[in-house]
């Protein structure tokens, strides 16, 4: 171990218990400390080299007494940054609702830490070996210099070869099989519906069985005549829901083509509302969204969606944004062709809606804010992931003077984001007659996760926090970046916040729909219902 790296080391570990947008646990917390240390070890590392050569001297062993000053500096130093951590993750859990921290768990967190910190540290040292190796070798051919350089280069393209070729591939081929098993399966209680109504019904064009797990969902589930109307007040029709599973067809567009004629033969395109919904990468609906669209639209709607991938929307995120893009430009293309060529009085509302891989799938439908006035009477996101093309076009293009966390878009003609769908989105004081919506709460890490989080501080980090995000949160480089990583795991367990929208449906499309006929006190046990 080098004095320099355990100074990185000691510095990066302790900055690892900055506050961050979610709480987390000890073992997390352990996770997130083992490899900020390691980074900082490996900064140190490669400091100390920097000033060797510039110094023009070779390595030496550190003073003895450097130690102790390092040991004496560390226990406090460490013991203080623990301390501060559990009181803002106190903080946090109190500004999310959280239940408190197991204390037991604290236990582990500096075991867990080490295990981390160790096991990476012989990784990135085996590389090293292997890198020496190499060298070793060409230097019987070649001169010091070029061997050392042709070394480091084929160590590294060997590491990235394993990595990207083996341990990812083999991952996420492992992954698509054991979910396309889960895939066959059906949910407890869920059965084929009997009504022509839904896909994999009564004189469905969709077998039941190529639904696949999430489609069954969907088609078996959701709100009766009798609770519509028992919420909203008013007569209420049994909805329509039409899906094509990834067994269903053979590619997107065919699978697009084949829930269009579902939805038509099941009546879809006579009713008054009509939304199309681009599903995250198992194919899984929020019901949230949907439930909300049918009791506010009080069940004269249909609402129509496809699968794309067999696994969950994190592995989707990382390895199926290709099938997401196309499977959203496939379902909203084919279901505008066959509106569009309707006649304007006999045509449904038009609406569109995704939740975060969903959002980034169904924006490729459009080309931008006035397509989507074009073409939708309502588009309603949830948590857009933070590499969304047009989602990143609207905040980095936003008008002077507004927040990146709440940015306002051309004076919010057509687009507007809100933390808070219930409160006045601003600005309150402009028409707002064709309606795109972004829900992004501001402590969901989806929304702002990205790579450059690693090396470039964003806008948001030094804007006045959301509520619930602690006024505390600061950009340190690459200890951000790996805050908010370890953030995502957990993003979807705290509700109302992080990247949990149930609670936010309702009052998201009372925003975008027109008038519903709904009152406040209908609107507040809806809210109920839906959660």
């Amino acid at each position: 171990m080098t004095l320099p790296g355990c100074w990185g080391a000691l510095l990066l570990g302790c900055l690892s218990f900055t506050p961050s947008l979610l709480p987390r646990g000890s073992v997390v917390q352990g996770l997130v400390w083992g490899i900020t240390a390691v980074i900082g070890y490996g900064l140190g590392v490669l400091v100390a080299a920097i000033w060797r050569g510039l110094a023009d001297r070779e390595a030496r062993e550190p003073h003895p007494r450097s130690w102790k000053v390092f040991a004496a500096t560390a226990v406090p130093v460490l013991a203080g940054a623990v301390v501060l951590g559990q009181v803002w993750q106190s903080e946090i859990r109190r500004l999310v609702g959280a239940e408190p921290v197991d204390l037991g768990l604290l236990v582990a967190m500096p075991f867990v830490a080490a295990l981390v910190f160790t096991v990476l540290l012989l990784i990135c040292r085996g590389v090293r070996w292997v890198y020496r190796r190499l060298a070793g070798l060409l230097a019987h051919w070649i001169g010091r210099r070029a061997a050392t350089t042709l070394g480091w280069l084929l160590a590294a393209g060997m590491t990235y070869l394993i990595v990207t070729g083996l341990l990812l591939d083999g991952l996420v081929t492992a992954a698509n099989s054991a979910f396309s098993v889960h895939n066959t399966t059906t949910a407890e209680g869920v059965t084929a519906p009997s009504s022509g109504l839904r896909s994999g019904g009564s004189g469905s064009l969709v077998p039941w069985e190529t639904l696949g797990r999430e489609g069954r969902n969907f088609a078996a589930l959701g709100p009766t005549p009798d609770e519509i109307a028992r919420v909203g007040g008013l007569p209420a029709v049994a909805p329509v829901r039409a899906y094509a599973g990834l067994d269903s067809a053979p590619d997107a567009e065919a699978r697009a083509a084949l829930a269009v004629r579902d939805l038509e033969r099941a009546g879809g395109l006579a009713r008054r509302h009509l939304l199309v919904v681009v599903t995250t990468g198992s194919g899984w609906v929020d019901p949230a969204l949907v439930d909300s669209f049918e009791y506010l639209t009080h069940g004269d709607s249909a609402t129509i969606a496809l699968q794309y991938s067999y696994l969950p929307s994190w592995m989707s995120y990382l390895v199926d944004q290709s099938k997401a893009r196309e499977a959203g430009r496939a379902l909203v293309d084919a279901v505008y062709g066959v509106w569009s060529s309707m006649p304007p009085e006999a045509r449904p509302r038009l609406f569109f809606a995704g939740e975060s891989l969903g959002s980034f799938g169904a924006e490729a439908g459009f080309s931008g804010e006035y397509d989507m006035a074009n073409r939708a009477d309502g588009v309603l996101f949830a948590g857009p992931p933070n590499f969304n093309p047009l989602f990143r076009e609207f905040t980095d293009h936003r008008d002077p003077g507004s927040l990146e966390v709440q940015p306002v878009y051309r004076q919010g003609r057509i687009v507007r984001f809100a933390g808070d769908p219930g409160a006045p989105i601003p600005p309150v004081d402009r028409p707002w007659p064709d309606r795109v919506l972004y829900m992004m709460n501001p402590s969901d890490p989806i929304v702002w996760w990205s790579p450059r989080l690693a090396l470039h501080e964003p806008d948001w980090i030094d804007e006045p926090p959301g509520a619930d995000v602690l006024d505390g949160v600061v950009w340190i480089p690459f200890v951000t970046f790996w805050q908010v990583t370890a953030d995502l795991p957990f993003a979807v367990d705290v509700p109302g916040h992080g990247h949990n929208y149930v609670s936010r449906y309702v009052d998201g499309w009372t925003a975008v729909l027109p008038p519903t006929g709904y009152e406040p006190e209908q609107l507040a046990t809806l809210r109920a219902v839906i959660r």
